[in-house]
């Protein structure tokens, strides 16, 4: 196939796009860098790659450009509640002007949304499934839930609700839940929760990858379908995971703050049980991330690898 990945080269993609290319699709990386890295670097080599810098929130170019492929993976966002309240206005165009051209391309072109299981908000005690309510605290998540539904609306499409992604990838984050708890174990020997009995869905990076390939293999029996895409297994407070990375840094001190909040207030646990239904299983556990973090971390020292 003919795939366009827009935000191609971020923490996602720069996992995604090698193995599209290592199964012999055509990818186009649309990107426009912003964070000043390199991941996709040792990729320039192959012909089934092809890389364009630009920005997709320029409405002309893009709607001309998503025709001529078979297949659209729209990675491009800014990505969280902390990253969305920084800049508002653009944040909502490259989420919102994305999903609105999507929604007037050409049926025959398919598209695979990774959009947030934020949208469940405050689950309550139950497990959140496709066909709980959505109710999405952040900006972030109320935009990416309009998104998912303009874009379903359309048709031809499947939307992939990911749990709190964790992991090493060649455009590396350090703001996500674990990837943070862990750098800040290693560096500070400490971590200060707040409201540490917020519930989280987590789910390795390569699994989210994993997912979206998976899609493109059961189309027919998956399309115009929305699943949740995480470790059930890894439904965990904060306080749950803090403990679990003390497993393998001993020395780290939890401090669980009285005084102060989360600035993003979801709470809830979530089934991923429809999508493996289909036949997808999470590979790498909560324990894989863990050790392949400490070990990434001899490796990076900046705090620059973070989209906050």
């Amino acid at each position: 196939m003919k795939i366009l990945c827009t935000g191609g080269a971020g923490f996602l993609g720069s996992i995604l796009v090698p193995e599209l290319l290592r199964v012999g699709h055509i990818v186009c990386v649309l990107d426009n860098f912003m964070y000043h890295q390199t991941p996709l670097l040792d990729k320039c080599m192959s012909d089934n790659l092809t890389i364009v810098n630009h920005d997709v929130t320029d409405d002309e170019f893009m709607i001309k450009f998503y025709k001529e492929f078979d297949l659209v993976i729209p990675l491009a966002c800014w990505t969280g509640a902390p990253t969305c309240q920084q800049n508002k206005t653009y944040a909502e165009a490259v989420i919102m002007t994305a999903a609105k051209e999507l929604g007037w391309l050409n049926h025959d072109i398919k598209i695979i949304y990774p959009t947030t299981n934020s949208g469940y908000g405050i689950g309550g005690e139950e497990y959140c499934t496709e066909k709980s309510e959505l109710k999405p605290i952040s900006l972030y998540g109320k935009w990416k839930c309009e998104a998912e539904r303009l874009i379903l609306n359309r048709g031809n499409a499947i939307s992939l609700r990911l749990a709190t992604a964790f992991g090493v990838s060649p455009r590396m984050r350090l703001d996500l839940m674990v990837n943070n708890f862990v750098y800040k174990a290693i560096n500070d020997s400490n971590l200060v929760i707040f409201e540490g009995h917020f519930r989280r869905n987590f789910v390795h990076v390569r699994d989210i990858a994993k997912a979206i390939t998976h899609c493109i293999d059961n189309w027919d029996n998956m399309k115009d379908n929305v699943y949740n895409v995480g470790d059930t297994k890894a439904n965990m407070t904060k306080v749950e995971l803090a403990q679990k990375i003390k497993e393998y840094i001993p020395n780290l001190q939890i401090i669980e703050a009285k005084i102060g909040e989360d600035p993003d207030k979801r709470d809830y646990i979530v089934s991923n049980e429809k999508l493996e239904k289909t036949g997808w299983k999470p590979f790498y556990t909560i324990d894989d991330g863990i050790k392949e973090l400490i070990k990434a971390y001899k490796i990076i020292k900046q705090r620059e690898f973070s989209n906050v």
